[in-house]
């Protein structure tokens, strides 16, 4: 492990000489500066995992040079431990305001100038490793998605290939029965649409760009969406409609909105046992929702009364080809959902509801904003802080 470096900068140079010999006693490595404008310099050479910083300095005092690191990018990680012989409590909360981690008066204590140091040194070494654990997550967590995708991939492709060459085979010693070929053509044609929209759905997911914006209501985005639902799966299942704000017009992509809310309905519908032979309900409501700081939201939440939440899944609801259903070519529903919801600024969460089922909750901004506007409305959209 390389040896930490500290940055002493100190106009007095009895000071930075006391606290060098102390440090490097210790097996520290000391840079040493005698004013601001040099230390600024030594810190982008030397680049020091701390500083210790003189306030009082003349030409650029310490509370300049901390807020110059502060402002950059590159050294705002770095922790400055001021030096002063300012007493007051004003004076340690300014130095604080301003990014210091610590405060040392005048005169010095070198043991405790050195116990306050390896203090920070060792938050330093524990950030690090927490930088460098998170990386690896990431890193092992991109590699099991990617794995669960090439596996899903490979998993539904497979099985509606298997079930056209079925088919096919079935035309082949069927010939002369013209009703049994168009029935074997039909199920072909729905296996290749099926793989045509897994090709569509994966392409969609690698679009980061924001999409085309129009003006919709909320009552047509709804309808758009549950007509959707019928068409794209052949169904005639009851959808229940409670829309509290079916005027509202909002700024939206209409065909990102309805795929997201049809994809939603389907997993409602499919949450009920496949050998149901009654009613599947299943409602879908809106709601006008503001916070301070994030702006307005609609709110649709599609609930349904099935098996709930797989417990086995539960965690990776949203992740590609992911699903506890049995059903050939599934598994993208949610995902879709969500990336298209999050293209658009918003979020799709899932719960399970109280007295059996689940709710699906969207969330879709109402006001435009600026970049750092969306970032906060994102954030509350994922219950993170503002």
């Amino acid at each position: 492990m390389p040896t930490p470096k500290i940055l002493v900068i100190d106009d007095q140079p009895i000071n930075v000489q006391l606290l060098k010999r102390k440090l490097e006693r210790e097996g520290l490595q000391v840079v040493a500066a005698y004013n601001g404008r040099e230390g600024l310099e030594k810190i982008a050479a030397e680049k020091p995992e701390l500083i210790l910083l003189d306030v009082m300095m003349p030409d650029m005092d310490g509370i300049e040079v901390c807020q110059r690191l502060q402002a950059n990018e590159e050294t705002r990680a770095i922790p400055v431990i001021f030096i002063t012989a300012r007493t007051t409590k004003e004076s340690k909360l300014e130095g604080l305001g301003v990014g210091a981690v610590d405060y040392i008066t005048k005169p010095i204590d070198l043991d405790e100038t050195l116990a306050r140091v390896q203090t920070q040194l060792r938050f330093v070494a524990i950030n690090r490793e927490m930088v460098d654990l998170q990386r690896r997550l990431e890193e092992a967590r991109r590699a099991a998605t990617i794995g669960a995708v090439t596996q899903g991939i490979a998993h539904n492709l497979n099985n509606l290939l298997g079930v056209a060459i079925g088919y096919l085979d079935l035309i082949k010693v069927s010939t002369e029965r013209p009703e049994q070929v168009k029935s074997c053509v039909t199920h072909i044609d729905t296996a290749l649409q099926r793989i045509v929209g897994i090709v569509r759905q994966l392409s969609s997911l690698v679009v980061k760009a924001r999409p085309p914006l129009g003006k919709s209501k909320v009552a047509d985005l709804i309808a758009g969406g549950i007509a959707r639902f019928h068409h794209d799966f052949k169904l005639a299942a009851p959808v229940e409609v409670q829309d509290s704000v079916p005027d509202l017009v909002v700024e939206t992509n209409t065909e990102l909105v309805e795929e997201a809310l049809s994809k939603v309905l389907i997993n409602a519908y499919e949450a009920y046992d496949p050998e149901l032979d009654g009613p599947r309900p299943i409602a879908i409501s809106s709601l006008l929702i503001e916070r301070a700081g994030a702006g307005k939201f609609v709110e649709f939440k599609v609930e349904d009364r099935g098996r709930g939440i797989d417990a086995e899944v539960g965690d990776q609801m949203f992740e590609p080809f992911v699903s506890s259903k049995a059903t050939v070519g599934v598994g993208m529903g949610l995902t879709m959902a969500r990336h298209a919801l999050r293209n658009l600024g918003g979020e799709v969460t899932l719960v399970d509801r109280a007295g059996g089922g689940a709710i699906c909750t969207l969330l879709h901004p109402v006001d435009r904003r600026d970049p750092l506007e969306d970032a906060q409305a994102e954030n509350f959209a994922k219950g993170l802080p503002l």
